[in-house]
Parts: structure tokens; C-alpha cells; sequence
């Protein structure tokens, strides 16, 4: 994965809801292996707004072999990026963008899968849609289903896609949409996604039940729920695929309780064939903000552990994370650990960003 970040300048803005706009980007062709991506993946900006440096990560809807690649952007109250892209941004200006990363795709093995349900809400349609386009492009064997969680009809994100998608795929893409602040025709399909929901449409609507690859993508009180609901229904945890948009809600009750860290430590990183080492003292929080005092430049976007653009290989030594949104169990158990929530355990620490 590079972890150069490049200018590009927007090519296209489009207005997909009232606060949400599809932002399109022409890769030159010199720049074409390093945003080569998976569906499922996302890009992440910087952006210099109000005095501060600001990153942002966007999954993207679009397909590898697209013309363009691009990304929704929904504006949050108070968001400063996403109310800049909403408000300010115009064709022709220019952001920085890091190539595609992220783990949230398709997985190899689910190649002979004969069906794909997919979970979303409000935004999280985003990377959802990207890999339902995939899989009805190029597994024809395959079925989807889509239940997508918004408030009303005109807060629905890619609407005149989706339903392209389902007109084409007659057959093949089952669309549902679940509606909390509008009227449907039956009640199934009114109020929130939840538990109680998803027991419902798995009992009543799910044509291979046990057979399924399971993507949920949305507000972590919505994923969670979900996925756990999948869960006590003997869903194989590898068929469930998440990624979190917000962590909003969240209970510590959801987070791995941090262990015991060493207050010293020496932390070696390596990062494209270079290696530097630095001295942690334990007055930072996390071993990517002490690196980055120590004058690193590393990749990272939300600090949050939602996001796996900080994530890096242990190679020697032991870490303990706060919290993990972003990295799947036979990830954590290969050695991979997110910077951004990594204490050190041990007295020495190195973790490689090339692996």
C-alpha cells in the first residue's frame, strides 16, 4: 500500500441527496498502478481547513475497471471536510488523496458463494454498493440482497442506481428499503434496522439461509446489533464482514479492555524500506501519536480505530490495542495490529508498515 498522498483535481460534482455529493476523479496514467483498488475499499484525503490539518477517509462506489473513481460525501453537522466538500469544493480544485486501502471487500473464498446480503444505512451504502456491483458483474451464479436503512426516500443515497441495478438484475439483486420517518406499505420495512429487524428478514426473506456472505455497513449501534442478531442465528463469523462509519454509541462493553503497557519503551518502524526508531515514554496515548512526534510521517485517518489506514505488522515484541473496529480476528492473530489504539507490552517494539 502507498502511503504517498497526491494532488488530484476534482472532475466531477454531483448532488446524490441535499446533504450528500458524489465526488468524481480522472487518475492520470502514470498514477494508474497506484490507485489500482478491490471494491469495498476507500481513499483518504487531507485537507488544510481553519488552521489545522484534517483527514478523511471515503469509501468508493465505483468499480476498478470504471472510468473514474468516486466517493459520496455526506455532510455532517460540524463536519469540517464534509461541509467543505458540500458547500465550498468546486470542479477543478485540487486534494490530496491517498491510494485505495482498507479491508472491507470481497473475500476470495466467497467466489462460489450463491448469495450476498448486504446491511447498510445512511452512508454506508457507500463501499456496499461498489461490491454489489461486482459480484452482479462478475458472478452470474450469484444472488444479492440489499437492506439499506434510511429516513425518508429522498435521504436515499445512489436511489436511481439502486434501483438500475435491481430493473437489470431482475432475478438476481433484492432491494429493500427500511424507512424510519416515512410511511411504507408494510411494516416490516418501517422504523430502524436493528435485531429485531434483521431476525425478521433473515426468517422470511433470505432464500439460503446458512449459505450467505454477510457485509454490514453503517453506524456502529446498527452494525453490531445486526451482526450479533446473525450471530444466535449460527452464522459463521468468517461469512460476517462490518465496517463502522461512526463509533457513536458505542459502550465500552463493545471495546477490548486495554491490558497492562509498558510506561518505556523503544519502537522501531519501518515504513517503504526505511527504518527509524524512537523512544516511547509513555506520555502519549498511542504509539502512532508518539511517533508522529517524533517527527514520523505515517499514514492514518480517524484515530478512532474504525478505519485500518494506520495498520502495520508487530514483527517483534507485543502490543495491547485499546480498541479494534477495522482489522478481522485472523488479522489480529497474523500480527497485525492499528497504530493509532497500540500500546507497547513489551520493552521493544517493531512494527512494519511493509508487510
Amino acid at each position: 500500500m502507498s502511503t504517498t498522498f497526491f494532488k488530484l483535481p476534482v472532475f466531477g460534482i454531483n448532488a446524490e441527496t441535499a446533504d450528500c455529493v458524489r465526488l468524481d476523479f480522472k487518475i492520470p496514467a502514470d498514477l494508474t498502478k497506484d490507485f489500482e483498488f478491490s471494491p469495498g475499499q476507500y481513499l483518504t484525503f487531507k485537507a488544510q481547513l481553519g488552521g489545522e490539518e484534517v483527514r478523511r477517509s471515503y469509501s468508493l462506489c465505483t468499480l476498478p475497471e470504471d472510468d473514474m473513481l468516486s466517493v459520496a460525501v455526506k455532510k455532517i453537522p460540524g463536519g469540517l471536510f464534509s461541509s467543505y466538500v458540500n458547500d465550498e469544493l468546486k470542479v477543478g480544485d485540487v486534494l490530496e488523496v491517498m491510494p485505495p486501502s482498507g479491508g472491507f471487500t470481497l473475500p476470495h473464498a466467497a467466489e462460489n458463494t450463491n448469495n450476498y446480503v448486504f446491511y447498510a444505512a445512511g452512508s454506508g451504502i457507500t463501499p456496499c454498493l461498489s461490491m454489489i456491483r461486482s459480484v452482479l458483474a462478475h458472478q452470474p451464479e450469484a444472488a444479492v440482497s440489499l437492506y439499506y436503512g434510511n429516513k425518508h426516500t429522498d435521504s436515499i443515497i445512489f436511489r436511481e442506481v439502486l434501483e438500475g441495478l435491481k430493473n437489470q438484475y431482475m432475478g438476481r439483486f433484492s432491494l429493500h428499503h427500511i424507512l424510519s420517518q416515512e410511511a411504507q406499505d408494510s411494516p416490516l420495512f418501517c422504523g430502524r434496522i436493528n435485531e429485531e429487524k434483521c431476525r425478521l428478514f433473515e426468517q422470511k426473506l433470505n432464500r439460503y439461509p446458512g449459505q450467505s456472505q454477510y457485509f454490514l455497513c453503517g453506524p456502529a449501534e446498527m452494525v453490531f446489533e445486526v451482526k450479533d442478531c446473525l450471530t444466535q442465528l449460527g452464522v459463521d463469523s468468517k461469512h460476517l464482514h462490518f465496517e463502522l462509519f461512526t463509533t457513536a454509541g458505542m459502550t465500552p462493553t463493545r471495546v477490548q479492555q486495554e491490558e497492562k503497557v509498558n510506561a518505556e519503551a523503544k519502537i522501531r518502524m519501518k515504513l517503504d524500506g526505511l527504518e527509524f526508531e524512537f523512544d516511547y515514554t509513555g506520555n502519549e496515548t498511542n504509539i502512532l501519536d508518539a511517533a508522529l512526534k517524533n517527527g514520523a510521517d505515517l499514514p492514518f485517518a480517524c484515530k478512532g480505530g474504525v478505519c485500518s489506514t494506520c495498520k502495520a505488522h508487530c514483527d517483534e515484541g507485543e502490543v495491547s490495542m485499546a480498541v479494534n473496529y477495522a482489522l478481522e480476528p485472523d488479522e489480529v492473530e497474523a500480527g497485525y495490529v492499528l497504530t493509532c489504539q497500540s500500546s507497547p507490552k513489551s520493552k521493544f517494539v517493531y512494527i512494519n508498515f511493509d508487510k
